[in-house]
C-alpha cells in the first residue's frame, strides 16, 4: 500500500514555475538524457543542441548540474596542472641540491610530473572544460574589444576579427 502511495506522490507532483530554484528536473526526459552526457551538449549538431540549450535556460536543476560538472572538470584540470608544477619544481631542487640519493628522488619527481601531465591530458580529452574555458575568453575577449577606440581596432588584425565573430 506504501508502494503505491509513493508512486501516486511522484505521477501527480507539482513541476515549479519555469525559472524559479528547484530541486527537481522540470522535464524528466530531457534531464535524464543530460545527465547521461554529463551535461555535456557541445558535441551535437546546432539543431539539436537548441532544444537542450533552452532546457538548460529553463530548468534551473538542470543549469546547476551543468555548472557542478563544468566546475569540477576545470578543478581537476587545476589540481592536476599544479602537481605537475610541483613536481617539477621538487625535481629542479634535487637537481640543484643533489642529496644522496638524487637519481632516485629525480626518478620519483619526473614520475609524478608524467602521472599528472597525463591526468590533465585524460581530463582535458575526456571532458569539455577546455571548450568552456576557450569560450570564457573569447566572451571576455570580445568585451575588451567593444570598448577598445576604433583607431585601434582599425589596427587590428583581420583574424582577430573573424575569432571573435565566431561565438555570435
Amino acid at each position: 500500500m506504501r508502494r503505491y502511495t509513493l508512486l501516486r506522490a511522484i505521477e501527480t507532483e507539482v513541476q515549479p514555475e519555469p525559472g524559479s530554484m528547484s530541486t527537481v528536473c522540470t522535464d524528466r526526459v530531457i534531464g535524464d538524457i543530460l545527465a547521461g552526457w554529463r551535461y555535456d551538449i557541445s558535441g551535437l549538431a546546432a539543431e539539436m543542441r537548441s532544444d537542450y540549450e533552452q532546457h538548460l535556460v529553463d530548468c534551473a536543476y538542470c543549469h546547476s548540474r551543468q555548472v557542478l560538472h563544468r566546475t569540477i572538470d576545470i578543478g581537476l584540470m587545476v589540481v592536476a596542472s599544479v602537481s605537475a608544477l610541483l613536481f617539477l619544481i621538487a625535481f629542479g631542487a634535487v637537481r640543484h641540491f643533489s642529496p644522496r640519493h638524487a637519481l632516485m628522488l629525480e626518478l620519483i619527481a619526473l614520475a609524478g610530473f608524467l602521472f599528472f601531465s597525463v591526468v590533465w591530458l585524460i581530463v582535458a580529452v575526456a571532458t569539455p572544460a577546455p571548450v568552456v574555458v576557450a569560450d570564457v575568453a573569447r566572451i571576455h575577449a570580445r568585451r575588451i574589444h567593444d570598448r577598445l577606440p576604433h583607431q585601434i581596432k582599425d589596427k587590428l588584425p583581420e583574424i582577430t576579427q573573424e575569432f571573435l565573430k565566431k561565438s555570435n
